[in-house]
Formats: structure tokens, C-alpha cells, sequence
């Protein structure tokens, strides 16, 4: 990608949750700069596109390709929902619940636990 198409950072100060200290401050120091890279560097239909193809795969192949396929899937929500977890509701959180178990159940399927 050439320079000048770059998309700028968001505006504001910062992208961390005031007042966060421990494990969450780690973690959202630690993938500040993955995800500052993944929201402004990579064109903004790889990682979404990325994920749809890799939950196809857990969900076609059925051994443990699938599975790990779907644990891929599985880490980026549950780094989202983490990240986001602050500002949901509860139907939010619900929601992102039902999606990690789903997602837990269909990688357990494919390493042939369940």
C-alpha cells in the first residue's frame, strides 16, 4: 500500500480504558500496536473476509484443520469481546457469549472431543 492511501488514526487521546490497571491494561497495551496496524495498515476487507473464510473452513472440514480453523476465529472474539467488554450492555455480552460457546463447541467437534 502506497503511503499516501493510508487511513489516518482515529481522533482522541487514547485507545485504552480509563482508569484500567492489571491484566487489562496489559493486554490492551500489549495489542495496541496489532491492532492499530490491523485497523490502519492491512485494507479494510482482509480481516473480516479473513475470518468469514476461516469459519467456512471449521465448518467444512471436519478433522482437526477445521478445528483449528475455528480457534483461530475463536481467539479474535475473544479478543474483541475482552477489549470490549466495558462498554456493552447486557444483551451485548450475551451475545458475544453465545458466539464464544458456539465457537468453542465447533472447534471441540472437530478435534473429536464432543
Amino acid at each position: 500500500m502506497a503511503a499516501n492511501n493510508k487511513r489516518p488514526l482515529p481522533q482522541g487521546e487514547r485507545f485504552f480504558t480509563p482508569g484500567a490497571t492489571g491484566l487489562r491494561k496489559a493486554v490492551e497495551q500489549r495489542s495496541a500496536a496489532p491492532m492499530t496496524y490491523l485497523f490502519t495498515q492491512v485494507p479494510r476487507w482482509v480481516p473480516p473476509v479473513l475470518l468469514v473464510v476461516l469459519l467456512l473452513v471449521g465448518f467444512a472440514v471436519t478433522n482437526p484443520l477445521g478445528g483449528v480453523a475455528a480457534l483461530v476465529v475463536l481467539a479474535f472474539v475473544v479478543w474483541l469481546a475482552y477489549l470490549s467488554w466495558p462498554s456493552l450492555r447486557v444483551s451485548g455480552k450475551v451475545l458475544r457469549v453465545a458466539m464464544m460457546t458456539f465457537l468453542v463447541l465447533l472447534a471441540a467437534t472437530r478435534f473429536g472431543l464432543i
